[in-house]
């Protein structure tokens, strides 16, 4: 019959008592061995192999009363100072101690005597022999225990480390301490000629970035793991590219900045991210962020189911608000929201709010009814072929629902709205609705008590609808990936980057500007593409379909005449957006011609347009 939960437990820690006694009792018969034997060695050398009659017996007892006096002198010693675990550098240090103490009182009890049992010198040579025995014999269990401990090798996979610094020494005890991994490493390999030949846990060093495919041929490794802390993409690629050659696997260690929490376990292993060979440095993360102008706050998400909207939820949560209301039209977004954030989804609580940005008196009344104190703008349309199209759509989300929220803001204390770099030197109609919000942002800090600014930043990586998302579901298909341009280029950033910049605009962003994150170089998209296809399990062409109305070739990260200010931080942009009234786009019609619509929009975002300055109010 089966044993109850309690039952079980009972029998365990009777178990386990039972190991702790025998390893104790073990552990003293050894130390009384080491203690006989180090003295009776020391008597024995000390008479050059040849004692008096009768002269190693008086040392065995000389050595009995030492063990039974180091036993004393041990508990003593663990009841004012604890004991500590076996085979540490403390346990070799109290073990040192208490020999010391032992050898010291025996020979002080030596010295004064006439007619000594022993030589005086036993004592000290004694001690010292019994402590290396001592010592001997706990380095032997724990080795025998670490070895039990080593993955199996019959069900584990032999793997190589590049990189044995402090996170790829973690990550090597971490993998030899656990008998159910997955991973045996069977060797490492490092730059750093220091640790040539170095042995960390028996594992040894067998050469640098050169020599990984002659070590993957010594030890039969069929995956290499890279565990570089915080690596640039560059050596990264290198070290891929030269161990997909030699058909062994690629796994990574992710950046010691994503480990914080936890200490390196076998399961944070992972295989490559796009982010990983693209190297963003995730600078925004290295920005300070106290969260205390969201602690306690009332903060409300626009487009919160999207995928800058549903993180900017989750990184608020973590700020502790006072309340976070989630607004979008969509309502599976939604609830995928709500399941991510909570593990539920009844969308029966208020922080769920079912609205369109189109619906001017719905949004009046949710700012009024729920007064937020902060407001994360991230509803818009985005995708830009279809918005040159179907340019209506554009003024009726981006640019008047824009302005509906803004109209219903006159008692927010903060207002942030989410931009693209595609409003920089607009030329689309993506670009163009952005960059008019961007201004009629700018245009509400004069005229409302609050601060209300825009956050302009590139492609997110992995979001809805973004080039990498394509890229896969091209590749799970089998179809060709498609690229506008060899030479097109973006600014890409991780969703995580992006809205930490949102987050850090709403503490140190000021009235009407625009924030820009130092964003790093541009990537190429057609070398976004190989590497992608590099990883696919079979081969994938890449299909060149030229460039589409409204694309640049490159992207602009300022316009014309505005200034590269980074006066609070040297990786944050603060731009002046020159301000525009909202009589100037109520003469927008949405369902007029769509080359007309176009023409009304640039014409929006061109110098000449004359906005209307007000006298901002006093704050």
């Amino acid at each position: 019959m089966p044993l109850d939960t309690g039952t079980a437990e009972r029998v365990a820690q009777r178990s386990r008592r039972a190991r702790a006694r025998r390893r104790a009792l073990g552990f003293l018969a050894t130390d009384t061995a080491a203690w006989i034997g180090g003295f009776v060695a020391a008597v024995w050398a000390r008479y050059e192999f040849h004692p008096p009659p009768g002269q190693l017996g008086r040392a065995a007892t000389a050595g009995g009363i030492a063990a039974l006096m180091y036993v004393v002198v041990a508990a003593v010693r663990r009841l004012h100072s604890g004991r500590h675990p076996l085979g540490t550098l403390q346990e070799v240090q109290g073990l040192a101690g208490t020999a010391t103490t032992t050898s010291g009182v025996l020979l002080v009890a030596l010295l004064p005597s006439p007619d000594r049992p022993v030589p005086v010198s036993t004592p000290l040579v004694g001690g010292a022999l019994a402590l290396l025995f001592m010592l001997a014999a706990r380095f032997a269990y724990r080795h025998r225990r670490d070895l039990a401990m080593r993955p199996d090798v019959r069900s584990s996979t032999p793997v190589l480390l590049f990189g044995l610094g402090d996170a790829g020494q973690g990550l090597l005890r971490a993998m030899l301490g656990d008998p159910r991994s997955r991973y045996l490493p069977v060797g490492a390999l490092d730059d750093d000629p220091d640790k040539r030949n170095l042995r960390v846990g028996g594992v040894r060093v067998l050469g640098s970035r050169r020599d990984i495919a002659e070590a993957v041929r010594r030890t039969g490794a069929t995956t290499l793991i890279f565990s570089v802390a915080n690596a640039d993409a560059k050596l990264i690629r290198q070290i891929r590219e030269a161990t997909l050659r030699t058909g062994a696997a690629f796994k990574i260690l992710p950046p010691v900045r994503d480990l914080v929490d936890h200490r390196i376990t076998v399961t944070d292993v992972r295989d490559v991210q796009i982010s990983d060979l693209l190297g963003r440095r995730q600078v925004v993360g290295e920005l300070p962020l106290s969260g205390n102008g969201l602690t306690g706050r009332r903060v409300l998400v626009t487009g919160a189911g999207g995928s800058i909207g549903s993180e900017l939820c989750r990184q608020v949560m973590k700020a502790d608000p006072g309340e976070l209301m989630m607004l979008d039209r969509d309502e599976s977004a939604l609830h995928a929201l709500q399941m991510s954030l909570n593990g539920r989804a009844l969308l029966d609580g208020p922080e769920l709010i079912l609205a369109d940005l189109r619906d001017d008196e719905r949004i009046r009344r949710i700012v009024r009814e729920r007064r937020p104190d902060v407001i994360f703008h991230a509803a818009a349309l985005k995708h830009l072929t279809l918005l040159q199209r179907h340019p209506g759509e554009a003024v009726l989300t981006n640019v008047w629902g824009t302005l509906s929220v803004l109209d219903a803001c006159r008692d927010v204390a903060k207002f942030v709205n989410i931009s693209t770099d595609k409003a920089a030197a607009p030329v689309s109609v993506l670009g163009y609705s952005k960059r008019i919000t961007e201004r009629l942002t700018a245009h509400a800090a004069h005229r409302f008590p609050g601060t209300f600014l825009s956050v302009r930043f590139g492609n997110v990586l992995s979001s809805r609808g973004s080039v990498v998302t394509a890229f896969q579901r091209q590749i799970e298909a089998g179809r060709p990936l498609t690229v506008t341009h060899p030479e097109v280029t973006r600014y890409l950033m991780t969703v995580q980057e992006a809205v930490h910049l949102v987050l850090q605009a709403a503490e140190i962003g000021r009235d009407g500007e625009a924030l820009v994150l130092d964003m790093g170089e541009p990537v190429r998209i057609a070398d976004l593409a190989r590497q992608l296809a590099e990883q696919a399990a079979s081969t994938v062409p890449v299909v060149y379909t030229g460039l589409r109305p409204g694309e640049k070739l490159h992207e602009d990260l300022f316009g014309a005449g505005e200034v590269d200010d980074r006066p609070l931080h040297p990786l944050i942009s603060h731009v002046t957006v020159p301000v525009l009234d909202p009589l100037e786009v109520s003469g927008l019609d949405p369902y007029a011609d769509p080359d007309k619509i176009v023409a009304q929009l640039a014409q929006l975002c061109a110098p000449s347009v004359r906005p209307v300055v007000q006298v901002p109010l006093s704050r």
